[in-house]
C-alpha cells in the first residue's frame, strides 16, 4: 500500500487513475471501485471521488446507477466526431503558434519526430501515440488564443480509450504520419502560407481517421474530407 502524505490527494489519485486508463491497465468499461483505490493510495475516497469526477468531466469516467463509476465506452461514432474536432482545432492552433515557435521548439519537435520514425521499425502502439501528442503539443503550446488551447487538449482527452488501437489497425499509417510532420516543420521553418499550413495540418489529422475507416470498413467510402 502506498501511503500519501504530501501534496494534493485529489491530483495523485487523478493522475494515478488517468495513467492506468491511458495504458489501458483500465480498459474500457473497468469498473473503478472507491473504496480499493483509495486502500491501494493510502486516502480517504473523498479525494479519489473527486479524482473520479475530474475524470467524468474529461470523457474519460462515466456513472451507471446501481454500478457507479466505470472507464468510458468510446464508440466509433465518438471517435469520428472527436477527430474530426481535433483536424480542425489543432491545424488552426498550429496557424496561430507558428509565428511564435522558437528554434529551440521546433528542434524539439523535430527530436521527437526522429523518435517516431525510429519506433516505426519496432511498432509500439502505445509509445507512438504518446510521442504524437508531444510532437502536436509543441506546436500547438505558443498559440496565443488560451481557450484554443484549451479545446485541443480536451479533444485529446476523449480519445484515450482507443488512439492506441486505432493505430493498432492502421500499421501502414505511422510511417506516412512521421513523414508528414516532417511536412509540417519544413512548412514552420520556411514561414509558409498560414492558409496552407493549417489545411495540411487539419488534413493530416483526417488521414489518420480515413485510414482507421477505411480498416473498419473497407466496402464503405471515406466519411471525412483531406482534400
Amino acid at each position: 500500500m502506498t501511503t500519501v502524505d504530501t501534496g494534493s490527494k485529489s491530483q495523485l489519485a487523478y493522475d494515478w487513475i488517468r495513467e492506468r486508463i491511458t495504458r489501458h491497465e483500465y480498459g474500457p468499461g473497468y469498473r473503478l471501485v472507491l473504496g480499493a483505490i483509495a486502500s491501494d493510495l493510502g486516502m480517504s475516497v473523498v479525494p479519489v471521488r473527486e479524482a473520479i469526477r475530474r475524470l467524468e468531466a474529461e470523457n474519460l469516467v462515466t456513472f451507471e446507477k446501481n454500478v457507479g463509476a466505470r472507464v468510458s465506452v468510446v464508440d466509433e461514432d465518438q471517435y469520428v466526431f472527436t477527430m474530426q474536432t481535433l483536424g480542425l482545432l489543432e491545424g488552426y492552433a498550429t496557424r496561430l503558434a507558428a509565428p511564435h515557435l522558437t528554434a529551440d521548439d521546433l528542434a524539439r519537435a523535430a527530436e521527437i519526430n526522429e523518435r517516431m520514425h525510429r519506433l516505426v521499425e519496432h511498432f509500439d502502439a502505445h509509445v507512438y501515440t504518446q510521442l504524437n501528442q508531444q510532437f502536436h503539443a509543441v506546436l500547438f503550446a505558443r498559440c496565443p488564443n488560451p481557450q484554443i488551447v484549451d479545446l485541443v487538449e480536451r479533444s485529446w482527452s476523449r480519445l484515450a480509450g482507443l488512439r492506441d488501437t486505432s493505430f493498432s489497425l492502421i500499421p501502414g499509417r505511422p510511417r506516412h504520419s512521421v513523414e508528414e510532420h516532417d511536412g509540417i516543420l519544413e512548412m514552420i521553418r520556411t514561414g509558409a502560407d498560414p492558409d496552407a499550413l493549417e489545411l495540411f495540418t487539419r488534413t493530416h489529422r483526417l488521414r489518420t481517421l480515413d485510414a482507421f475507416l477505411d480498416a473498419r470498413h473497407p466496402d464503405t467510402a471515406h466519411r471525412s474530407e483531406t482534400s
